[in-house]
């Protein structure tokens, strides 16, 4: 097998138990992903959804990763993956005729947005 020689510079950002559901965030990122840094938070701003800020604050927490360790300028980067994943479920139980109890499932999600710079770094081993 050949080694890679390329070395993809990038950072991500990690939202954890996120209290939306993992379709409502799914058609938000579906836009965003693979659109420059400035474009994503206009896009964001622009839709009417309350999981957009959410999003937004990931994209920012993102580009101030790769400003502060990497030393990269926010103008350069773009959103390269943006990640929905299913987490757990809370339950909580709501009382129903006759005594019963009816589980309620409140949906939550983890988000990961990784952006890259657009000019790659190429290492040689």
């Amino acid at each position: 097998m050949e080694n890679r020689n390329k070395l993809e510079v990038g950072v991500q950002a990690l939202g954890r138990n996120i209290r939306v559901s993992a379709i409502k965030m799914r058609r938000i990122t579906d836009r965003i992903r693979g659109c420059s840094y400035e474009e994503a938070l206009v896009l964001l701003e622009s839709m009417p959804y309350k999981a957009c800020y959410l999003i937004s604050q990931l994209v920012l927490s993102a580009a101030a990763n790769a400003s502060t360790n990497l030393g990269l300028k926010k103008s350069d980067l773009f959103i390269s993956e943006a990640r929905v994943d299913n987490s757990t479920y809370p339950k909580r139980f709501r009382p129903r005729a006759q005594g019963r109890g009816y589980p309620i499932k409140k949906p939550t999600c983890e988000v990961t947005i990784k952006s890259n710079s657009r000019f790659a770094v190429k290492i040689k081993k």
